[in-house]
């Protein structure tokens, strides 16, 4: 995979401006930190299927292959030359061990090309095997990156929840995964092929942002959009 390509302006894409730094949100839930030339993803949940399929839950097991379908091509796309994993890169502590040799040695390309850095979240809470560094968390140019959200700190960057927005226009509502911060809190969501959302109005979110300097940016099929928080609605 070859990441030396001087990476082009990101068509049609709003820039996130949040704690004195500019940052491009991508329809994928990736966010590319142009200045750095670091792409963060936040909770891939690689081997999720092959997880619930040891439970007895007989689910296909392709959502490791096509989060790496969408990791590649956003790499590829922005020019990156790091990459930045916000924690629960995978599903379980063990789900390493899972990967099919395929999807083992499309990721070992990735480490081998990037300088990836892996923090720790509340399902991979140790070291993994993969190739790159492991982190609890990580602070750069005066922001913290972290796997769980919390209150108080100016300049964190974290994933967790998962956070959607549903908004409600000409009395219809759509319903979409979501970048939210207040500029002191930025919340990325979920990467992951196999990973749901939780609407950023329900109670896993009250507390964490001053209402007032709330943006929120929704994924869309070819791009983001910015929208106003009067439109959000519950569900």
């Amino acid at each position: 995979m070859n990441n030396a390509a001087h990476s082009l302006p990101i068509p049609e894409t709003p820039v996130l401006r949040f704690a004195g730094h500019n940052f491009e949100p991508l329809p994928s839930g990736a966010l590319y930190w142009r200045a750095r030339q670091t792409l963060l993803v936040a909770d891939l949940h690689f081997e999720k299927m092959a997880s619930f399929a040891r439970r007895g839950q007989m689910l296909p097991p392709y959502d490791t292959a096509m989060t790496l379908t969408r990791l590649e091509a956003d790499l590829r796309r922005t020019g990156a030359r790091e990459l930045l994993s916000l924690g629960d890169s995978f599903h379980r502590p063990d789900s390493a061990s899972l990967l099919t040799p395929a999807d083992r040695m499309r990721l070992d390309a990735i480490t081998e090309s990037f300088a990836c850095t892996w923090l720790s979240g509340n399902h991979d809470p140790v070291p993994h095997v993969i190739g790159g560094t492991c982190l609890p968390a990580l602070e750069l140019d005066g922001l913290l990156f972290s796997h769980e959200p919390r209150k108080g700190r100016t300049g964190l960057v974290a994933g967790h929840l998962h956070p959607a927005a549903r908004i409600a226009i000409n009395g219809r509502a759509t319903r979409k995964p979501c970048f939210v911060h207040d500029n002191r809190l930025l919340i990325l969501p979920a990467y992951g092929a196999s990973t749901g959302a939780l609407n950023i109005l329900s109670p896993a979110f009250v507390g964490l942002f001053h209402w007032p300097a709330l943006e929120v940016v929704m994924l869309g099929r070819d791009r983001t959009y910015p929208v106003p928080v009067k439109r959000l609605v519950g569900g």
